[in-house]
């Protein structure tokens, strides 16, 4: 085994026996592991051997952030099982797994060459807005909440409530509240209604650093925060990132706007497992605290580099938390006239 610079001792003990457990390597057979970065949960390696690449994620304790943000190494299982049932409805939407070891929480998945799978995010940052591609993001995420909400189940294999709890509720939402004292009524019960909502199985973590823009479609990676639960949740968190990326000062925020309609407009033609008022009510009381929670959370985006960019959105996300809104476009249409 030929091993990386950035590869730790402990990763190139453990990783190759347990590629070697999954007949992902064969015996003496060399490989190089190099640490891909990107991440703040977990640690991924691209495996290249004389015939094939491809990737292993191992899940970390503590997550590589300022704040101290732990969570259970077992959502690499989650994770793990959110591809394989995810690719029966959208097999196109997800990597290919290729082995799992639940023992030391890592998982081997097909290796997506970023030259043709450019990430999402990036195309954002650099003002590439696709309504298109937005939409295809709604109708596939749409699908999958739509798919598991009908499949008897899946509440009970996708119990992962120990997980959200710290990892999505915690570190978002309420470290939110504890940073505006005044709010922290209005976005407790925010929290405790996502928590306690279960009605289909989320990812957990749609955001645009989590998709890629795959030569058929949008591929859905990062679903260690996967669970039965409020796919409300999933929505928004996404829907926040297309506010995000307009927060920045000289950036038109119209494009954002619309990529956001056509987002919205596309999910909630597969939204079939409820009431669309009170789904959208929920998304739309999540939205701002999630706004609000990327410059004053434990996971503040790192793009919004200046305190205007940051107070710009506490001026926006504040009273709509106070005085929770109903209509997702309607918010977005506030924020472009800000």
């Amino acid at each position: 085994m030929t091993r990386s610079d950035h590869q730790s001792d402990d990763a190139a003990l453990t990783i190759p026996a347990a590629l070697r457990r999954m007949g992902l390597l064969g015996p003496g057979e060399e490989a190089r592991f190099t640490a891909l970065t990107g991440g703040v949960s977990s640690d991924i390696h691209l495996v290249e051997t004389p015939s094939r690449r491809f990737c292993v994620k191992r899940a970390l304790a503590r997550l590589k952030v300022a704040a101290v943000w732990e969570a259970p190494t077992n959502r690499n299982a989650a994770e793990a099982a959110w591809i394989r049932q995810v690719g029966q409805w959208l097999p196109d939407g997800v990597p290919a797994l290729l082995g799992e070891d639940q023992q030391l929480g890592l998982f081997a998945m097909a290796f997506l060459p970023p030259e043709l799978n450019p990430v999402w995010k990036a195309q954002l940052l650099e003002r590439q807005v696709d309504m298109a591609f937005a939409a295809r993001v709604g109708a596939d995420l749409g699908l999958i909440h739509a798919a598991s909400a009908r499949e008897a189940g899946l509440a009970a294999r996708f119990a992962n409530d120990a997980t959200f709890g710290p990892i999505r509720i915690e570190p978002y939402l309420i470290a939110t509240a504890r940073a505006h004292p005044d709010l922290s009524g209005r976005i407790e019960a925010v929290a405790a209604c996502t928590f306690s909502t279960r009605k289909a199985l989320i990812h957990g973590d749609v955001s645009p650093k989590n998709i890629l823009c795959g030569q058929t479609g949008p591929v859905f990676l990062d679903a260690e925060c996967a669970c039965f639960g409020d796919p409300a949740f999933d929505l928004a968190f996404c829907l926040n990132h297309l506010l995000l990326k307009g927060a920045r000062q000289g950036v038109p925020r119209a494009a954002y706007r619309d990529a956001f309609e056509a987002l919205v407009s596309a999910y909630f033609t597969r939204l079939d497992w409820e009431d669309r008022a009170a789904f959208e009510a929920r998304a739309a009381a999540l939205l701002p605290v999630l706004f609000l929670a990327r410059v004053d959370g434990k996971s503040p985006v790192e793009y919004l580099t200046l305190e205007g960019e940051r107070e710009a959105v506490r001026h926006f996300a504040r009273p709509l938390i106070a005085d929770p809104q109903q209509d997702l476009i309607a918010i977005a249409n506030a924020w472009t006239r800000q």
